[in-house]
């Protein structure tokens, strides 16, 4: 979506300090929310013995995520599920909404998924010195002492690429995907571009979704591997 022309199904509301493209960008980010919380009400008013579809999705979601943690931080990283969880389900509704006409992917916008990065490397790196205190640090030395100049720059460096790949990698992929969508309707119509929804929606958006809660399992790992000193 651009910033200056845009078909929207929610008005822009006027927010201090907002452009109308920023106020959407909010907007949105709500109704993902929103969308969570009633689906999350629902799946808990409703839980049976013999889980319906809904319950059904959400349990295997969760049974998804908690494989994964165990298998890369082990059980102790089961305490981060929330972080975890929640990523990949604003960011898996975030993404979806944008292929519904008339709503845009908070997720399409940079300050959104830069949100979730600055996030995810804050906690992370409060987790490693919660565990480790100061010596969580140590490792920006290298494992050879002579090398512990260099390898300050070079693991500063990549310390901090990680919020910038997280915040870019999802951003591009979903904006990408908004403006080849939007370009291929305003040229075709109907036909390809239904087709490139389809693999948006079955390829794109649940793979990054995934990507980013994964990465975020993965620097939550290494912050508890710092603790144990592997």
């Amino acid at each position: 979506m651009s910033a200056d022309v845009e078909f929207t199904l929610l008005p822009a509301l006027s927010l201090p300090g907002l452009t109308a493209h920023q106020a959407l960008v909010v907007e949105y980010t709500w109704l993902s929310m929103a969308i969570i919380i009633v689906s999350l009400i629902a799946v808990i008013v409703s839980l049976k013995t013999v889980p319906g579809a809904l319950q059904n999705l959400f349990e295997m979601i969760v049974s998804f995520i908690e494989g994964y943690i165990t298998d890369i931080m082990g059980e102790k990283g089961l305490r981060y599920f929330p972080l975890v969880i929640t990523a990949l389900t604003f960011i898996l509704v975030a993404n979806y909404i944008g292929l519904i006409p008339g709503f845009i992917s908070p997720t399409a916008n940079i300050s959104t998924t830069a949100g979730w990065a600055v996030v995810v490397f804050i906690f992370y790196q409060y987790v490693g010195v919660s565990k480790k205190g100061l010596k969580y640090f140590k490792h920006f030395l290298g494992p050879v002492p002579a090398m512990a100049p260099f390898m300050v720059i070079m693991e500063t460096i990549s310390e901090f690429a990680r919020p910038f790949s997280l915040a870019v990698r999802l951003f591009a992929n979903i904006f990408g995907g908004e403006k080849i969508i939007g370009l291929l309707f305003g040229i075709l119509g109907i036909g390809l571009p239904v087709v490139w929804m389809m693999w948006d929606s079955c390829i794109t958006i649940p793979i990054q979704a995934f990507i980013f809660s994964l990465l975020t399992m993965v620097y939550l790992g290494g912050a508890i591997a710092a603790d144990d000193e592997h």
